[in-house]
């Protein structure tokens, strides 16, 4: 169970793809070093059908080729695939596994999925962070298989495990390649400069500061990966919409002067109220979403009530003009993100004059916050 030492690495989803990619390009590579045992553990199955083609050509060059999934294996593998399922309450489910293994060589990634967001994420998905390690040196992947094996013992066809018997046997009998070490620093400082690597278009989506973490729609799209690979149930988002409307008997906005530096307070009231990895978007004249990652709901709702004192605090500033504000509350790990929903709620909650609102993760309706 990678990392051995005290405290583990903590490791981007990016990161982890690289290195994946980087193992499975190993299982892939012509060598006469097998028999060659690979093992995988899939979050969610759009994470396997984005890498389905690769398993297939892996499965055709080893001898066992295992793949775990999440609350059921797909109904159709590739062939030479043996599907094993995990469930969704066991630590197995929060769990990235990549390892391949032969007599001569072995190399494996396991990372356990933290449920947070690292602050400068290019996207949402891409910023995952994950707390493990990864080794390119044959003994610690042995140790990885022979966990998996018997873990997924009562689920393995009998062929499947004497095959992976029989490559552990072999593997006890030859002693580990001395250079293994110097292959895996040369490994560790390219995966880490290509992870540290941000392209630029995607840095600049962001439509304004930096700090300010405010983007407008195509850009929010983009960070939660809405036309990307993402999958629904690994990470809690909590979504907030935010209405700022004049009270009534206020002067028309067309008419008030301020109106202007109005708009960019209430901006910088909402954006004030945010964390390094949140994000918000303005929807339209008077609606805005803030998206919270990892938040639970009695986080996200003393959120909502943080945004109705930021707001409140502009009439110092504004003193003519006191703003009416509803939010609604939505904690979900639905993708993509029910954005409509929460909408839809809050207009409910400006409907029914309801401060803050929240909407059940699989919105069937909107309950009242004590407020």
């Amino acid at each position: 169970m990678l990392p051995h030492g005290p405290v583990p690495d903590r490791l981007t989803k990016r990161s982890l793809v690289t290195v994946s990619h980087a193992i499975e390009q190993a299982a892939l590579a012509t060598a006469e070093d097998g028999p060659l045992v690979v093992f995988a553990l899939f979050q969610r199955l759009p994470y396997f059908d984005r890498e389905r083609r690769r398993y297939a050509r892996i499965a055709a060059r080893s001898a066992v080729t295992v793949v775990g999934m999440v609350g059921g294996a797909p109904p159709q593998l590739p062939a030479g695939v043996s599907g094993v399922t995990v469930d969704e309450q066991h630590e197995l489910a929060r769990e990235w596994t990549v390892l391949a293994l032969t007599p001569r060589f072995g190399a494996v990634l396991v990372a356990h999925d933290l449920g947070e967001v690292a602050p400068d994420a290019v996207t949402l998905e891409a910023g995952r962070l994950f707390a493990g390690g990864w080794s390119f040196r044959r003994d610690e992947a042995l140790h990885e298989v022979l966990r998996l094996r018997e873990l997924f013992d009562d689920q393995l066809p009998a062929p499947v495990r004497s095959v992976v018997d029989e490559t552990v046997s072999r593997v006890r009998d030859l002693p580990a390649t001395p250079g293994e070490a110097r292959a895996e620093a040369a490994v560790r400082l390219l995966a880490g400069r290509v992870g540290g690597a941000r392209p630029a278009a995607t840095a600049s989506a962001e439509t304004t500061d930096e700090p300010t973490r405010l983007l407008d729609e195509p850009a929010m799209a983009r960070w939660t990966s809405a036309d990307g690979v993402t999958a629904s149930g690994v990470l809690p988002v909590a979504l907030i919409g935010v209405r700022v409307d004049d009270p009534a008997g206020s002067p028309d906005r067309v008419i008030r002067r301020s109106v202007a530096r109005e708009t960019q307070a209430v901006l910088g009231a909402l954006t004030a109220t945010l964390g390094p990895a949140d994000r918000a978007v303005r929807l339209d004249e008077r609606e805005y979403l803030l998206v919270l990652p990892a938040l639970t709901e009695e986080q996200a709702v003393g959120a909502a009530h943080r945004v109705h004192e930021s707001l409140a605090g502009l009439a110092r500033s504004y003193p003519f003009v006191t703003f009416a504000v509803h939010t609604v509350v939505a904690v979900t790990a639905r993708r993509p993100l029910p954005v409509a929903d929460v909408r839809h709620a809050l207009r409910w909650a400006v409907r029914e004059g309801v401060p803050v609102a929240t909407v059940a993760a699989a919105p069937t309706g909107v309950t009242v916050d004590g407020r």
